[in-house]
């Protein structure tokens, strides 16, 4: 008779190994995954979601073993779980990856208790505490979602609750609780096709559950010792429909254009809010979290309308827009032909940047990105020719770094010297996909070029400029990267840039206003514009959070 190998604790060694099987797990289901992915979006990127979601969340835990030992041994259970769900949190990827996310804060809001007592949470009961973790984590992510759809993983997560429930009812040990929990899962996925009709038209079951399935496995093997059969994903792979014409792809996904996902720091009554206004704004809402940081996931329309939202609310940052049409063509293994990735500082002009068809990397003040970040993002964009806007002359050997980079691998990419977001607003004006990559590339030059770009800034101490002696607080000014005016209020000094940038002409100015500056101060410089100069036209953007007090731009 074969030996059964016995149990393992439920430790922090535990989550760690749980962890690593998961990410392995998902890696090698993620083609597979991805394939039969046709709910809420056929966009085939559930597993690539679930696995990069999962990878983070083994980074932080990761981490977090690394900087107390080399012994996991000396972490604890309940430091462990909450490192394991914070990465998830953090790194959500996705519909599928944002429920994960969740689906581990629940089961951290159990296990990662630290209760009173010498023996801490590894003293209490292992197999009803994961029983009630498991429950927790069904129970949070149903709570996460807008509007709850039966037939996906949060189905799938039920069952698997339920069934774990059963298990720790039989005075079972903490691995029959999760290979209870993984059979239940498994039976459950394979009912999805009859429960939404999307499935049982592709002949598939539920991509995510799939994913979810795969988790649970992996936790059934960390606790047991024994590894799941080898399972092929159930159903057929599903091409992604083609359009009949590219400028149909809307119509063809019959859905909102856009998925918006970012991190939050907000208060819980503020997300509330946020949630009545997305959930107007699109579908597919999902708002995971807690203790004041949240991941939110939504498909909108209009994602600038998405990123003002979050700015009312808190804090958002790692802001990512992508639009389903990009998808859809990484779905059928196809890069599109040309890309533009634009580094901007302001939500707002995220949310601008991306409407008009660029993949936006959000700089916060201070924090310029590294050749790294700025590489992954090109890779993001998924096209053969990239054109970059660094938006910042601070930005150029970085750019040129990561062209560099993307070239090895390529790419085709071309950098444009734009110092200025409201240069980059002009280069995206003319851009035109349908050109060629250097006929594209010039005029997008071309308009940057022909764009002088001016700022107004607080300064912070007193110090010597181009314009005299500033003092802290002065309003300062700056033409084209150097200081023009020295001013104590932001109206008359901006109506002090705005003369000088205008008295060598020009035929539209740019209106760039951050967060702290009031929408009075628009009007006062539009009808100053117009009073002074009747043929030249403006128009007026909101920068949002980390964008200079004011950009101008005069074309």
């Amino acid at each position: 008779m074969a030996h059964q190998p016995q149990p393992y604790p439920l430790n922090a060694e535990a989550v760690r190994t749980w962890s690593s099987l998961a990410l392995a797990a998902l890696g090698r289901a993620r083609e597979d995954i991805d394939a039969i992915n046709v709910y809420p979006v056929a966009d085939a990127d559930t597993g690539t979601n679930l696995y990069l979601t999962a990878e983070s969340a083994d980074r932080e835990l990761g981490d977090l073993l690394a900087g107390v030992t080399d012994d996991t041994a000396a972490a604890s259970l309940p430091e462990a779980v909450r490192a394991f769900a914070h990465g998830a949190l953090i790194g959500a990827r996705g519909n599928s990856g944002t429920i994960l996310a969740q689906l581990l804060r629940g089961v951290a809001d159990v296990l990662g208790e630290e209760p009173d007592g010498p023996a801490g949470a590894e003293g209490r009961d292992p197999a009803r505490l994961l029983a009630q973790a498991l429950t927790r984590a069904a129970e949070e992510a149903y709570r996460a979602v807008a509007h709850p759809v039966e037939g996906t993983m949060l189905t799938v997560a039920t069952a698997a609750a339920r069934a774990a429930e059963t298990a720790a009812g039989a005075v079972g040990t903490a691995a029959d609780v999760a290979g209870a929990a993984y059979d239940g899962a498994r039976a459950a996925l394979a009912e999805t096709p009859g429960q939404l009709a999307a499935l049982g038209r592709a002949g598939v079951v539920d991509a995510g559950g799939c994913g979810l399935v795969a988790v649970l496995g992996a936790l059934w093997q960390a606790l047991s010792g024994r590894e799941p059969a080898p399972e092929p994903v159930r159903g057929r792979a599903v091409p992604v429909p083609q359009p009949a014409e590219p400028c149909a792809e809307e119509e063809q996904h019959g859905g909102p254009a856009y998925e918006v996902i970012y991190l939050l720091e907000a208060a819980e009554t503020e997300v509330d809010r946020l949630r009545t206004r997305l959930d107007a704004l699109g579908d597919s809402l999902v708002v995971v979290g807690g203790d004041g940081l949240w991941n939110v996931h939504v498909h909108v329309d209009d994602p600038g309308a998405a990123v003002e939202a979050a700015v009312v609310a808190g804090r958002p940052y790692r802001i990512r827009i992508t639009h389903f049409g990009d998808e859809r063509r990484r779905a059928r293994g196809e890069r599109s032909q040309r890309a533009v990735v634009a580094v901007v500082q302001g939500e707002g002009l995220a949310g601008l940047c991306g409407e008009a068809g660029a993949t936006t990397l959000l700089a916060r003040p201070g924090e310029p990105p590294a050749v790294a970040e700025l590489a992954d993002a090109i890779r993001e964009a998924h096209a053969r020719e990239v054109v970059l806007l660094p938006n910042g002359a601070e930005l150029r050997a970085v750019a040129a770094a990561a062209a560099r980079q993307a070239r090895a691998e390529g790419v085709r990419v071309a950098v444009i010297p734009t110092r200025s977001e409201v240069q980059g607003l002009a280069a995206l004006a003319v851009h035109d996909p349908e050109g060629t990559f250097d006929e594209d590339v010039v005029a997008m030059t071309a308009a940057a070029g022909a764009t002088r770009y001016g700022e107004l800034a607080i300064a912070e101490r007193q110090s010597f400029t181009s314009a005299g002696i500033c003092q802290a607080g002065d309003v300062l000014g700056l033409i084209d990267g150097d200081v023009a005016v020295i001013g104590t209020g932001l109206a008359e000094t901006a109506e002090a840039v705005l003369a000088r940038m205008l008295g060598s002409g020009g035929e539209l100015v740019t209106l760039v206003l951050g967060p702290e500056v009031p929408d009075a101060l628009a009007e006062r410089l539009e009808a100053y514009v117009q009073h002074g100069h009747l043929a030249v036209d403006t128009v007026t953007y909101q920068g949002g959070r980390w964008s200079a007090p004011l950009l101008i731009g005069v074309e």
